[in-house]
């Protein structure tokens, strides 16, 4: 699949069929999140794979109520190791550069899922410490995002993306 036509044809799916993704599909979700660039490749990025339907029940819960997490199959939650960036980058590395560098490895599970006949949502709105305490993750690593996947049982249409002429300045803001 062309990447642009991934980045075009990727959609939030917030509805899933009941069939199981296989952990080795899984794993080659991991493993192009692990290809995305990372400030002085610290890769300060850690996933955390949920199958448990409690788990993901909890998850959706401290995710203000957005069943359809616990409805995929899987989830991925994608966590920061703010310590490990920081000791490459000191307090910009703990407060933005692991942000940005699991910000790019969640961007490429979401295309490589959309490659792979998978669908994702990224749900960022979520209580931070009511997710640390269901998943046990030590301080010093934050979750950034819950990833829930699965076939898609929906196909939303596009949303519209505001113009060029909008969004691009030369040289200047």
């Amino acid at each position: 699949m062309d990447v642009f036509e991934a980045i075009r044809g990727r959609r939030s799916i917030r509805a899933f069929r009941e069939t199981d993704v296989p952990q080795e599909t899984v794993e080659k979700l991991i493993e192009a999140a692990s290809w995305a660039p990372s400030a002085g490749n610290i890769q300060p990025w850690e996933f955390i794979v949920v199958r448990n339907p409690e788990t993901k029940r909890r998850l959706a819960e401290a995710a203000l109520g957005q069943s359809f997490i616990e409805e995929a199959p899987v989830v991925i939650v994608v966590c920061a190791d703010e310590e490990r960036s920081a000791r490459g980058y000191g307090t910009r590395g703990k407060t933005l550069y692991c942000i940005q560098d699991t910000a790019a490895a969640i961007q490429n599970i979401h295309l490589a899922a959309y490659a792979l006949g998978l669908g994702t949502c990224w749900v960022g709105a979520f209580r931070e410490e009511e997710a640390r305490k269901i998943l046990e993750i030590p301080d010093g690593v934050r979750p950034v995002a819950i990833i829930p996947v699965g076939y898609p049982a929906e196909s939303p249409s596009p949303r519209s993306r505001r113009p060029l002429k909008q969004i691009i300045h030369y040289e200047k803001f």
